[in-house]
């Protein structure tokens, strides 16, 4: 018994969402035709794959099968790809991927994860950057890509396209001292225990930038290195966290308040480099596989493809 690779993958995200709507979005497929791909692996395994409801698909024990064993065959195929590639294809140099801490959340690596298994001849140096920095490394030639923010980025020279929100809220427990509370500044916010991020991460430094000298007085009850550790320390009752929005996953029980300060309000964008290789046809691949990643990425998205 033989199975299609793009089916096995279309299966995956539909299980991953729990929806053929959004597996068929993640596979660029109608859902016509998303359906009538599952139909025709449910025949060809004879039995049914999934348990449809009004609110979504879940795998039956075959599908869960057949989820687990098609991740085998797709990774097990992946390397054996980059296998023969690496003999196949001539080495190239690395491209350079440069984000702040929130790109570095989820989209750079949702990007990543699809154009590395895409690629496997091209390699991605990647590092966390603010994005003045960031510019000058394009502006110089030093990086192929960036992913910056607007308010940082505006009148440097560098092609740049619209990728998505990413501005900030506060965040706290659950029927905590947020409840009923739509927005909030963040003057409001630091006359209660705070959670931050490590002194040197690219997102504190853009806030405190923002902030300015006058930055009211905060009390970190600690500082972590992950945003994923930030989160959960707030929805625990630690104390409240300046975030992205994007950062928050839909299980995470919290209240969320958007912030009043003009500064919280903020975009991403892609920035192409300034040297000869930034029209490189890697490059151009890496930038549409970011440009996926951000559509693909709904507001409080819950991690990596599958």
């Amino acid at each position: 018994m033989r199975y299609d690779l793009d089916d096995l993958r279309l299966f995956l995200h539909i299980v991953a969402e729990g929806s053929i709507t959004a597996g068929a979005r993640r596979m660029h497929l109608s859902l016509p035709s998303a359906s009538a791909r599952v139909r025709s692996l449910e025949h060809h395994a004879g039995v049914d794959l999934l348990i449809r409801g009004r609110r979504g698909v879940r795998p039956t024990p075959a599908g869960t099968a057949l989820a687990r064993h098609a991740r085998d065959v797709l990774d097990r195929t992946a390397r054996l790809e980059s296998a023969v590639a690496s003999y196949a294809r001539p080495p190239t140099a690395p491209l350079t991927l440069l984000g702040g801490g929130s790109a570095m959340h989820r989209l750079v690596p949702r990007a990543l994860v699809s154009f590395l298994r895409a690629h496997p001849d091209v390699d991605v140096e990647v590092s966390e950057s603010r994005t003045p920095r960031t510019v000058r490394m394009l502006a110089d030639g030093e990086a192929d890509l960036g992913v910056v923010l607007d308010r940082e980025a505006r009148d440097c020279g560098l092609t740049m396209e619209p990728l998505g929100d990413d501005s900030l809220v506060v965040i706290g427990q659950c029927g905590g001292i947020l409840a009923g509370r739509t927005e909030v500044t963040y003057r409001e916010v630091a006359e209660h225990p705070l959670v931050g991020l490590d002194a040197g991460s690219s997102l504190r430094r853009s806030i405190e930038k923002n902030l300015g000298p006058h930055a009211p007085a905060v009390r970190y009850r600690t500082t972590v290195a992950h945003l994923n550790t930030l989160v959960s320390l707030a929805a625990a009752g630690v104390g409240l966290a300046v975030v992205p929005r994007r950062a928050i996953a839909p299980y995470h029980p919290l209240d969320v308040c958007d912030l009043r300060d003009p500064w919280a309000r903020r975009h991403h964008l892609l920035a192409w480099g300034a040297k000869a290789g930034a029209s490189s046809t890697a490059t151009a691949a890496l930038a549409d596989h970011l440009r996926r990643a951000a559509m693909s990425e709904p507001d409080g998205g819950d991690g990596l493809p599958a």
